[in-house]
């Protein structure tokens, strides 16, 4: 499993968190390590899904996402 650290834009509060949360858990392949308010660390197998997947699926929640670093 490889590890993916997100800077997400646009969370203020718990039920943005929630969100982000269910659209991550919904990947194949992702593991959700924790989500807060402007970040979110997961873990996933790169043989089932992409980094850019899991930018794609948090956009789709609503929200402006990438990779930290």
């Amino acid at each position: 499993m490889n590890k993916l650290e997100l800077e997400i834009e646009g969370m203020s509060c718990g039920h943005c968190v929630a969100a982000v949360s269910e659209a991550l858990r919904e990947l194949e392949g992702v593991s959700v390590d924790g989500v807060r308010i402007g970040s979110a660390e997961v873990s996933y197998e790169p043989a089932r899904v992409s980094p850019e997947q899991i930018v794609l699926a948090v956009e789709d929640a609503g929200y402006q996402a990438q990779p930290k670093g």
